[in-house]
């Protein structure tokens, strides 16, 4: 069993991922920057044996370090908080760049003491305009632009994580997510496509489909179970692709939200190709798949079918 903290951990993929840690044995606290019921009372006495969260702002070394101080040492950490998207990123950027990029130096500092294992959460849109097949190993060969600052910020990541394996000889491992969706993804304007069009189509909205894209699309149940097995997997220094393993436009993706919402085709709006947008992420989880036991268990229609499902649920629309 070993001792894990879960940053972000009231995420999707965050709380997925605590999930599935627990269900495996470990002892994993979470942390988040909103207040609990399982939290951990900091400057009062507590009403709990044993709290599993911390109310926490990874941007905040105070608050980090407090952490650290209050639940002693952690095996692992996975290190999920981020602000997340390319448009929220446009949107909150004072957010995006205190939270993703302070924030993650914040932790690699306490790394530096406390020498725990540290997996780090990057995204696809490193890839940038990248136009061919997605493999780890492109990102030190060509020099990719990156197209928004979402992008940027977890490229600098990883470069802050290079850095502090050379500088301090801490163990760390990147993963990059490619579009992963599912249960416990509730809507906003800034969440993954999946989740946009889903939402919109149970709700009789009109969504816009940018023609001349392509994804894969990961399903978060096998997006967690890939990366909860890092505890027993971990190769320092290494980055993996986690991402589906079919290629499908976002026509497709929309005709397929169509079908398993019963939704009218009128809802769906097209427009051309969306600016400042990859247009094809072609991804190669070979080395995922080799190391990680990474597998896609959930078919396209599946998986949106059983998002589609909870989200009726959690909106009260059965």
């Amino acid at each position: 069993m070993a001792r894990i903290l879960v940053t972000g951990g009231l995420g999707v993929v965050g709380a997925g991922l605590v999930r599935e840690l627990r269900e495996r044995h470990h002892e994993v606290i979470a942390c988040d920057l909103a207040h609990q019921s399982d939290e951990v009372a900091f400057g009062l006495p507590g009403d709990l044996r044993e709290p599993r969260y911390a109310r926490c702002d990874v941007s905040e070394f105070r608050q980090l370090a407090r952490l650290f101080d209050h639940f002693g040492r952690f095996d692992y950490v996975f290190h999920c908080a981020a602000e997340f998207g390319r448009w929220n990123g446009e949107d909150f950027y004072e957010t995006l760049w205190r939270t993703n990029v302070i924030g993650t130096k914040h932790l690699l500092r306490l790394q530096e003491s406390h020498r725990f294992r540290l997996i780090h959460f990057s995204s696809s849109e490193i890839y940038g305009d990248y136009p061919a097949l997605m493999v780890e190993h492109i990102t030190d060969e060509v020099e990719i632009k990156q197209l928004n600052d979402y992008a940027m910020s977890k490229w600098v990541n990883e470069m802050q994580i290079r850095n502090a394996i050379e500088q301090r000889g801490v163990e760390s491992v990147v993963v990059r997510l490619f579009n992963t969706y599912g249960p416990g993804e509730y809507y906003s304007p800034y969440r993954s496509v999946n989740c946009r069009f889903l939402y919109c189509a149970l709700h009789g909205l009109p969504w816009t489909v940018y023609r001349g894209h392509a994804r894969t699309s990961t399903f978060l149940a096998d997006t967690v179970r890939t990366v909860a097995n890092l505890v027993e997997r971990f190769k320092a220094g290494e980055t993996y692709n986690i991402g589906g393993d079919r290629l499908h436009t976002i026509e497709e993706l929309s005709d397929a939200v169509l079908k398993v919402t019963g939704a009218s085709p009128t809802l769906a709006r097209y427009a051309e190709s969306e600016p400042l947008t990859t247009k094809t992420k072609l991804v190669d989880t070979t080395k995922a798949i080799r190391d990680l036991d990474h597998r896609n268990t959930y078919s396209l229609e599946e998986g949106l079918r059983i998002t589609a499902d909870w989200m009726r649920q959690a909106y009260k629309l059965a």
